[in-house]
């Protein structure tokens, strides 16, 4: 059920109510209607008109449905009198969205930052008077019952439960911070992949690091971020890490208890915004997710197709997957143009694996911009160390003079700054 409450909208009202039904069945409720309804103006008491109001309930009713999903933000009040005026539970957006990662949470600090979001909804939720509250409802359990004392009784839990979880991680970011630094001592460059929720994130990430993370055509498969080591040309290794999926109108909760996770993203060498070019609302889905990295701080300030590495904290690289999805020859022609235009895209399929092999290229041409070439003279009993430049480097070329027994290697390389120092350190060029 959406409510259409008119102005200007990134999507229309037939999208925003397919996305809904997505959402219902990734967490596996069985949809038997959907619906819009356009509400001129919200009504403080119930969101709908009352006239809307009834002829909803009768729909509930002649389907016998037990749960309605409103797809808008609704306030207790209304969510309180919506149950009261339909006989079925009711929840809003947020509330599924809470649902399905509280859902698919897989690892402690993922069910960590889930259980902080909905005790942040929930304490919200206990209104006086809310006599349903004894009906259990939700994943986490919605406490509560009758009575001022309880309710009171219900917030103080809340907050003292809410207050331990952040205590666990606060040292969840102590911890992701040690790691950081020591990946940066490393130094290995890391790449976040970003992007809004099933645009095919988790695909590509199987594809590039030939992982089995899961990947389903699904909303929100991914909850828990994943990092793996991958190889790029000239490159001895990068970090790639999977995060969660975003979604228009993400629940402010989600994002503040996420936020340990997605300072991965912050700490970035190369963000690469992975999108669902043959979505309909692929432009729309671009639009939020930059709103919610603008919001992190990762984008300094949204601009219209911003260029690679412009505007941004760390490089940003478009990735316009499920390109095999393109059937129409002039609507694909139509997207080779435009991403020639607009520079700092690729385009891939990573179902298929069509253009991933052009993308590793792209990435290590990227991350490669602060190398330098260095001229670099061996002698034939110093193989560790030529080994040791292909192995970190790009070795551009290589040549031998044989003078007597002695034998001289000249070794042309492409290699980081902080790499040289290192090869000069293990090597003995101190």
């Amino acid at each position: 059920m959406h409510a259409d409450l008119g102005g200007r909208q990134r999507r229309d009202v037939a999208a925003r109510l397919e996305e809904a039904k997505g959402l219902a069945l990734a967490i596996g409720l069985a949809v038997v209607g959907t619906a819009a309804v356009r509400v001129r103006q919200s009504r403080p008491a119930t969101l709908f008109g009352s006239g809307q109001a009834e002829e909803i309930g009768r729909l509930v009713a002649q389907e016998e449905a037990e749960l309605v999903v409103v797809d808008n933000s609704l306030t207790p009040v209304q969510q309180s009198n919506l149950e009261k005026a339909w006989s079925a539970k009711v929840i809003d957006r947020t509330g599924l969205i809470l649902e399905i990662f509280g859902e698919r949470a897989a690892t402690a600090e993922g069910r960590l930052q889930v259980e902080l979001a909905h005790l942040d909804y929930q304490a919200g939720r206990l209104v006086r008077s809310w006599t349903h509250l004894e009906r259990q409802r939700g994943g986490f359990g919605f406490l509560g019952g009758p009575g001022e004392t309880q309710i009171e009784a219900d917030r103080r839990m809340i907050r003292d439960r809410m207050a331990r979880i952040r205590r666990e991680l606060e040292q969840v970011t102590r911890t992701r911070g040690l790691h950081r630094a020591r990946r940066q001592r490393a130094p290995w460059p890391v790449i976040a992949l970003v992007g809004y929720t099933n645009a095919g994130k988790s695909t590509l990430f199987n594809r590039l690091t030939g992982s089995s993370v899961m990947a389903q055509d699904m909303l929100f498969a991914t909850l828990d971020p994943t990092m793996r080591q991958i190889s790029l040309p000239g490159l001895d290794k990068a970090i790639l890490s999977d995060t969660v999926g975003f979604v228009s109108d993400l629940p402010h909760q989600l994002v503040a208890a996420f936020s340990a996770t997605l300072e991965e993203v912050l700490s970035a060498d190369l963000i690469l915004h992975v999108r669902d070019i043959a979505h309909p609302d692929t432009e729309a889905q671009k639009a939020d997710v930059l709103d919610v990295l603008a919001g992190l701080g990762a984008v300094a300030s949204e601009e219209e197709d911003p260029p690679v590495g412009q505007g941004t904290a760390a490089p940003v690289l478009e990735i316009w997957n499920k390109a095999d999805l393109v059937a129409d020859p002039d609507h694909a022609a139509a997207i080779h143009a435009r991403a020639q235009q607009q520079g700092g895209v690729a385009i891939v399929s990573a179902l298929t694996g069509d253009g991933v092999e052009a993308l590793r290229r792209q990435l290590a041409d990227i991350l490669g911009q602060g190398h330098r070439r260095y001229e670099i003279e061996l002698n034939s009993r110093e193989g560790a160390a030529l080994a040791w430049l292909h192995a970190h480097g790009e070795v551009l070329s290589e040549s031998s003079d044989a003078e007597g027994e002695a034998v001289t290697i000249q070794v042309s390389v492409r290699l980081e700054p902080a790499d040289y120092e290192r090869f000069q350190r293990l090597h003995g060029r101190d």
